[in-house]
C-alpha cells in the first residue's frame, strides 16, 4: 500500500537491506516494530517491498521525530537483533521530501 504522506516537506528514512538465510523471528520483530513505529509522534506512514533487496521506507514529520526513534529502545533492541541474525548488511539513508505528486486510477 502506498503510504497517503502529507503535503512537503517531510522526512523518509529509507532502509535497504540483504537478509540472511530463513526467518529466525525476524517477520514476527518487523510487525512489532511497523507497528510501534505508527505509534510514535511524527511517524507519516510506511512502504515497504521486498525481494532480493528489501526496501522499507519510512515518513516523520522532522529529524527529532527520526532520532527519538531511532533512540527507542525496543527499536535499538531490534537493531542489535538485525546485525547479529538477520541481515548480511543494510544502509539507512535519510532525505528531505521538498516534493510529491501521484496518479490513482
Amino acid at each position: 500500500m502506498i503510504a497517503q504522506t502529507p503535503p512537503p516537506p517531510y522526512y523518509a528514512v529509507i532502509f535497504t537491506s540483504t537478509r540472511t538465510e530463513g526467518d529466525n523471528g525476524y517477520a514476527e520483530m518487523a510487525d512489532f516494530m511497523e507497528k510501534l513505529a505508527r505509534e510514535q509522534e511524527g511517524f507519516l506512514g510506511i512502504e515497504s517491498a521486498k525481494n532480493e533487496v528489501g526496501i522499507t521506507v519510512s515518513y516523520w514529520k522532522d529529524l527529532e521525530s527520526i532520532k527519538k526513534w531511532k533512540n527507542h529502545i525496543e527499536h535499538t533492541k531490534a537493531r542489535e537483533m538485525g546485525r547479529e541474525m538477520w541481515y548480511n548488511c543494510y544502509k539507512t539513508r535519510i532525505a528531505l521530501v521538498e516534493s510529491d505528486y501521484s496518479f490513482e486510477m
